[in-house]
């Protein structure tokens, strides 16, 4: 029996490029904030979900799974790539056997919600696992400017699908299971369709706050201010949003203001307070955290976004005892893909010597919050294949040039 079992799991392996290259010829239907809360309020029917997930999740699993492909063959072969890469198989694999199952059986449909949640835990450490590669990849090889600019475009789209596709698997979990979060039962999913912001921004600081003042014995204060443009006076501001996606990407801006302010003003008795600004307006909601840590050089802002590079030394893979504050540098990037799911965004301005302002911009409707998703075509391909080509403008040299043997 066992012998059996082992010849239809390599059947169903070798299979496996093949459903690959049929679903990634799909493009993903991305769906709106607004249809995601109205199926789940209203219209919200399990076997309607049930037949759309067993079909779109292969969809999005193939396409980036085509673009894992593409990397360099030296980080591909990384160990932590590899594990990536079999969780993703195994979870297509997964998938796919509901594909001819029927929806209207009940037993099925549970089948199906206990298989998203295997999958869902499987995948819970894919972004540290696949930043152990990276690491593993940068201290074996040479690292090129082009090669550097291919990691970064597949990585974004990547964490992006991994951040679409968790969205789907929790939407039908949580609506499906039959049970009812305490902490937020007005929850659609993992939505809350009156998010408050200000709430968010205190749960967010208060944990920055608890994490800085167990590693640096001290943390900066907040000041909050909300201002609502459409009511034309300052009260609790709320939006249809994700409160963790939020909560993500302000606990990240909120470790990165407190160290900076600390290692800033290390001799002070007294720390500048981190300022937050919500401002909601006709199209979008925008939160400003501003702190005065110093800055940073303009032509570093970039690199805060680059998977490459981390201000923060990095972390050695399995350590337990790295600054709380500081990590694979990945915070900013992933923070910002969260910002623009729905299409926001985040954006850093700095000012080396005083402090940095940090916005994240989301969509005030609803209607306007449409998933941003990876597709795997012939534009996509060719960004893998750019090859490095002389710059047009001139590159300033490290060195004053000598001029001596010109004369």
């Amino acid at each position: 029996m066992k012998f059996v079992r082992f010849i239809m799991k390599n059947a169903a392996l070798a299979s496996v490029p093949k459903h690959i290259d049929h679903f990634s010829k799909f493009s993903p239907s991305p769906l709106s904030m607004k249809q995601f809360l109205d199926f789940g309020s209203i219209n919200a029917c399990e076997k309607t979900s049930f037949v759309f997930l067993r079909q779109e999740l292969p969809v999005r699993l193939s396409n980036i799974m085509k673009e894992i492909n593409l990397l360099p063959d030296k980080l591909l072969t990384t160990p932590s790539v590899q594990t990536v890469q079999s969780w993703y198989i195994q979870s297509l694999m997964e998938i796919l056997e509901f594909l001819d199952k029927n929806p209207d059986d009940y037993k099925v449909l549970g089948e199906f919600v206990d298989a998203l949640v295997t999958i869902r835990n499987r995948h819970n450490d894919v972004v540290p696992t696949m930043a152990e590669g990276i690491i593993e990849y940068k201290e074996v090889f040479p690292q090129d400017l082009m090669t550097n600019q291919n990691i970064q475009y597949f990585l974004d789209r990547f964490y992006m699908s991994r951040i679409s596709i968790r969205m789907l698997i929790n939407q039908h979990t949580l609506i499906f299971d039959g049970t009812l979060n305490p902490v937020h039962p007005n929850t659609i999913g993992s939505i809350d369709p009156h998010c408050q912001v200000g709430d968010v921004v205190q749960d967010a600081f208060n944990s920055a706050k608890m994490l800085c003042e167990q590693y640096y014995l001290r943390s900066p204060d907040l000041i909050l201010q909300e201002i609502c443009v459409k009511e034309k006076k300052n009260y609790p501001i709320s939006i249809e949003y994700v409160p963790s996606h939020l909560y993500h990407m302000l606990f990240e801006l909120f470790k990165n203001a407190m160290r900076a302010t600390i290692e800033t003003h290390d001799d002070s008795n007294n720390l500048p307070p981190i300022k937050v600004m919500v401002s909601l307006g006709d199209e979008d909601m925008s939160i400003k955290v501003s702190d005065k840590g110093g800055g940073v050089p303009f032509r570093r802002i970039e690199n805060l976004f680059s998977y490459m590079y981390s201000t923060a030394p990095a972390p050695h893979i399995g350590e337990r005892t790295r600054p709380p504050l500081a990590g694979f540098g990945y915070g900013l990037p992933i923070s910002r893909l969260y910002a623009k799911y729905f299409q926001g965004d985040l954006q850093l301005y700095s000012m080396e010597g005083h402090g940095t302002d940090a916005v994240i911009y989301l969509k005030a409707l609803s209607t306007d919050s449409i998933e941003r998703l990876p597709v795997y075509n012939k534009t996509a391909l060719k960004n893998y294949k750019v090859s490095q080509e002389a710059d047009d403008w001139c590159i300033p040299s490290k060195e004053p040039l000598d001029l001596s043997s010109f004369y």
